[in-house]
């Protein structure tokens, strides 16, 4: 995992935009080494938690690897996250609480009106649907980490959501300062922890200090 935390870093501080490919290889670098975790670790206790995260984890990363297509990478996304919501619903503990389901449906609506309904009043109507489409999806997938009562899961989905938030806000609404560090740390973060999850539900948890 410290090699997570390294190549997340030279990405994020080190790696220019240009050339394109170099970007990308170094972008996906950190998700390769938290799949091979998950991968080399899904011998756990909650079979189906790990193979669903496992799936979540490679449409991300082709999500990384296609977001400069924003709708084929926004689609990615949108799978990883549904097989996010598949997994943390097989570590289903409690109902969540009401107030927390009443705060995720206005910040939900809040964004929907704010984002989707400036991207409506532009002309880029398929675009602001999939928009609304997705803001759904990645509550949904806060609602189901919320659910699991996992501290990992919890605080990784809310890490999600406001990574993607200041990307939407950055990318359609005003320029937001250091964005791009805001946005990578709180998605690598969010992916690290949802990775690191794994642990709780497996027979190798007392192994992690070895990585």
């Amino acid at each position: 995992m410290i090699l997570v935390i390294f190549f997340s870093l030279i990405y994020i501080f080190l790696i220019p935009d240009e050339p394109f490919l170099l970007k990308i290889t170094f972008k996906i670098i950190p998700m390769i080494l938290m799949i091979l975790f998950v991968f080399l670790k899904r011998n756990s206790n909650n079979p189906a938690f790990s193979k669903w995260l496992l799936f979540g984890l490679i449409f991300c990363m082709l999500g990384d690897a296609t977001l400069h297509w924003f709708l084929l990478g926004l689609s990615c996304f949108l799978v990883g996250h549904i097989c996010y919501i598949v997994a943390f619903f097989k570590v289903k503990k409690k109902a969540i609480n009401v107030y927390i389901a009443i705060f995720l449906l206005a910040y939900g609506l809040m964004m929907v009106a704010w984002i989707a309904g400036n991207l409506f009043k532009s002309g880029n109507y398929i675009l602001s649907v999939a928009v609304c489409f997705y803001i759904a999806v990645i509550l949904t997938m806060g609602w189901s980490a919320i659910q699991s009562y996992s501290p990992l899961l919890i605080i990784g989905a809310l890490s999600f959501i406001f990574s993607d938030s200041i990307l939407a806000i950055n990318k359609f609404i005003t320029d937001i300062p250091m964005s791009h560090v805001l946005i990578m740390t709180s998605y690598y973060g969010a992916q690290l922890l949802f990775t690191l999850s794994l642990l709780n539900y497996s027979v190798v948890r007392k192994k992690v200090l070895e990585l």
